[in-house]
């Protein structure tokens, strides 16, 4: 949400009612927190919830829903994402969907990019946003791995910087996580095809960038991306 802000913000001047999906919660499953965290699991979820809804009042977003689902389980449970977005498109008769890039910088992000690309498939207008990556090895924020020539950059003014902070800083409790998140411009584009069965571009992902950890950590994604690369073929070689 916060990665096309300024892009939001723009719709809406132009006219354009704007809504957001939340397809999971933010916050990792209880069991995979700290033992001595789990007993407040459900303040944590809470906490975040309200940060989403400060950040969608922010930008004056209608809201199309929200799962119960974790964070790193959306990748698992394609089809029933699908169905949730499917319903939100349908109640809010929306005529383009904008999702997060394919670029390997967050498994569920690239899961939802392949429910948009049957969406596209199907016709619907589909516009992807690049947020971070790891591509070449360095930290990319805004900035597609592989370009194709469809890009359309928006470079933000002085004012919708400024309001793109105060957003990013309504999440706290993500504060040490989004220091990568730069505010100078946004990057998106119609939606490619892409064989999802391939990871999104050489090297590590950016996911995948701390899995040297030799134990159990809840700030380290563990997550495999030839297991991401199953999930999405398993999905999409299935019919909606």
């Amino acid at each position: 949400m916060v990665a096309c802000f300024a892009a939001i913000g723009r719709a809406r001047a132009q006219g354009s009612n704007v809504a957001v999906l939340f397809l999971t919660h933010g916050c990792v499953d209880a069991a995979t927190m700290w033992p001595w965290e789990r007993p407040r699991y459900l303040e944590v979820v809470a906490r975040r919830r309200v940060e989403s809804e400060r950040a969608a009042g922010e930008l004056g977003l209608a809201v199309a829903g929200r799962a119960a689902r974790a964070a790193r389980r959306l990748w698992r449970e394609l089809s029933e994402a699908e169905r949730e977005i499917r319903g939100a498109v349908a109640a809010f008769g929306i005529d383009q969907l904008w999702a997060p890039a394919f670029e390997g910088g967050n498994p569920d992000h690239d899961g939802a990019s392949a429910i948009a690309s049957r969406l596209a498939g199907e016709g619907l207008s589909v516009l992807e946003f690049a947020e971070y990556n790891l591509a070449g090895g360095k930290a990319n924020s805004h900035r597609f791995p592989l370009p194709n020539g469809t890009e359309t950059v928006l470079q933000l003014t002085p004012a919708e910087q400024a309001a793109k902070r105060r957003a990013l800083a309504l999440y706290a409790s993500e504060a040490r996580n989004l220091g990568y998140v730069g505010v100078s411009q946004e990057v998106l584009r119609p939606l490619p095809v892409y064989d999802y069965a391939r990871p999104p571009h050489d090297g590590k992902l950016w996911y995948a960038r701390f899995q040297w950890v030799p134990f159990p950590h809840p700030g380290v994604d563990f997550t495999r991306p030839e297991a991401v690369a199953r999930s999405i073929s398993d999905y999409l070689g299935h019919k909606a």
